[in-house]
């Protein structure tokens, strides 16, 4: 059937007209779309306005140059530990570097990118035999460099021929504990914690600067490798702190238990040794460890793997 003029006519000024109408929609259509857009990016740098800024710790060149050197700091303590009543000879060491950290898988990161975290890890080991079978201990500790924030990680584990057992706490809004264990008091545990000081980053921070650490009363979760030694419930307890040019004593009533870390003055402010007292003896009698520093050296040990490098154990006397 064939169209008259008129009627294509009439067609073709409809079709103009619903044309027109449909772009007027898509242009006000966008509009709205970006208001919608514009609004959300509003908010969220409101939000992140409104939201207090992390304050930044500050660190001096010199304080750079050491330990951004591409270097560890490693120090090996002959030890005396507390264990079953009787002091056991035995080696620690404290082994600090910096690395960078991804915050929210919270484990080291493999590439450089502009969210890692820069941290100084704290790597602390125990070994000591009772009778005839040996203890291992080692915790780890990530304290970021440039923000005043707690730890974002400590985990610890402990071997002995008896068996495993090991202990996470990953900071997030809250701290979160995981508890893997041989033995039936401790067994798997998770639950959450309000944060508190946590005893493990004070050793960390004490090398930021040791100004910075808590002194007067406080609570703190006292260190992971004394809760499982102990099978101490991982919370915060009060303490008292006390802070000398060369000493920083912790005081937790509740536990009976006293630790005093001795660090030179002057920087890199390295520990020289420490004591740590709590009832381990029979009858609740308290007795104290100590470690005094052997040997230091600086190293990246990461890449000290072959069979010649295992002089450097004789050389830390480990």
């Amino acid at each position: 059937m064939s169209i008259s003029t008129k009627q294509h006519q009439a067609y073709r000024s409809t079709f103009l007209i619903g044309s027109a109408l449909v772009v007027v929609a898509m242009i006000f259509g966008c509009k709205n779309n970006n208001k919608k857009d514009t609004a959300f990016a509003k908010a969220d740098t409101a939000t992140s306005l409104n939201t207090p800024p992390i304050a930044q710790r500050s660190t001096s060149q010199e304080w750079k140059d050491y330990w951004y050197a591409g270097t560890a700091e490693i120090t090996s303590y002959e030890l005396q530990q507390a264990r079953y009543g009787e002091l056991r000879e035995g080696t620690a060491a404290l082994i600090f570097v910096t690395e960078d950290f991804l915050p929210e898988k919270q484990v080291k990161a493999d590439n450089q990118d502009n969210n890692n975290i820069p941290v100084i890890k704290l790597n602390a080991t125990k070994n000591f035999v009772t009778g005839i079978y040996p203890y291992s201990i080692m915790s780890s500790t990530f304290l970021p460099v440039n923000e005043e924030l707690h730890a974002i990680k400590v985990s610890q584990s402990m071997q002995e021929w008896c068996g495993n057992t090991y202990t996470q706490l990953n900071n997030r809004d809250q701290f979160e504990v995981q508890i893997h264990s041989y033995f039936e008091s401790r067994a798997d545990e998770k639950y959450t914690l309000d944060k508190a000081v946590l005893e493990n980053e004070l050793w960390a921070l004490l090398r930021i600067d040791p100004t910075l650490l808590p002194t007067g009363s406080f609570t703190s979760i006292p260190d992971v490798s004394y809760a499982a030694m102990t099978h101490t419930p991982i919370k915060a307890y009060e303490v008292t702190g006390s802070l000398t040019a060369n000493s920083y004593i912790l005081n937790y009533p509740s536990l009976d238990r006293t630790l005093t870390i001795r660090f030179s003055s002057d920087f890199p402010h390295q520990i020289k040794g420490w004591e740590e007292s709590y009832p381990d003896g029979r009858g609740g009698e308290k007795m104290t460890t100590t470690a005094t520093k052997m040997k230091i050296i600086k190293s990246a040990y990461w890449g000290k793997k072959t069979k010649e490098d295992e002089a450097l154990r004789t050389e830390l006397g480990l």
